[in-house]
């Protein structure tokens, strides 16, 4: 594989982890690759038309590359997911979604609370959770593991403007908030 074939990288963060995405273009060939976290997803070697679109799933999230002619043989490659340019898909997530990474036996996990459904999800998978009220908002409390304790605090921020501040403690110690994009 020429290293330069590699025309484009991005980051992506969904609740199940920050996925990175890499795409291979030969202006000569036409052949495309898409790789998610270094695992081929896609190739076609010969292609006659050098621009187009490539549709692929990261779990439920529905990605596309675009590949336009800007000049002579010079192409701009965007990434839309969910319908919305990446740059977009990334403000409406920090509206809906929140996230942390948490170390779990010597691993970085990645907790992310749905705001809208109140969903939370570890690694790839949905955690069981309950929920409680109390006098200064909601909690929801979770497993992570034998000797781990979730709980993410809802509390009102007072300003409508900023809206519900949510924070996790893991066994009582606050996390900061992931800033993967």
């Amino acid at each position: 594989m020429a290293s330069s074939d590699v025309v484009a990288n991005w980051q992506l963060a969904l609740p199940d982890g920050v996925h990175v995405i890499q795409f291979e273009h030969g202006t000569t060939s036409g052949k495309r690759v898409i790789k998610v976290d270094g695992k081929e997803l896609m190739r076609k070697d010969w292609m006659f038309k050098l621009v187009g679109r490539e549709q692929f799933d990261i779990g439920k999230a529905k990605c596309i590359i675009s590949i336009e002619a800007v000049s002579g043989f010079a192409y701009e490659y965007t990434l839309d997911v969910n319908g919305k340019p990446l740059q977009k898909f990334r403000e409406n997530q920090r509206k809906i979604q929140k996230a942390w990474n948490v170390i779990v036996d010597g691993e970085i996990k990645r907790i992310c609370l749905e705001k809208d459904t109140l969903d939370v999800w570890m690694a790839d998978k949905m955690v069981e959770t309950r929920g409680e009220f109390t006098d200064t908002g909601v909690e929801t409390h979770f497993y992570i593991n034998e000797r781990m304790v979730g709980r993410i605090v809802a509390t009102s921020s007072g300003r409508k403007s900023k809206g519900i501040i949510h924070t996790l403690y893991v066994n009582d110690d606050e996390i900061t908030e992931a800033t993967n994009e």
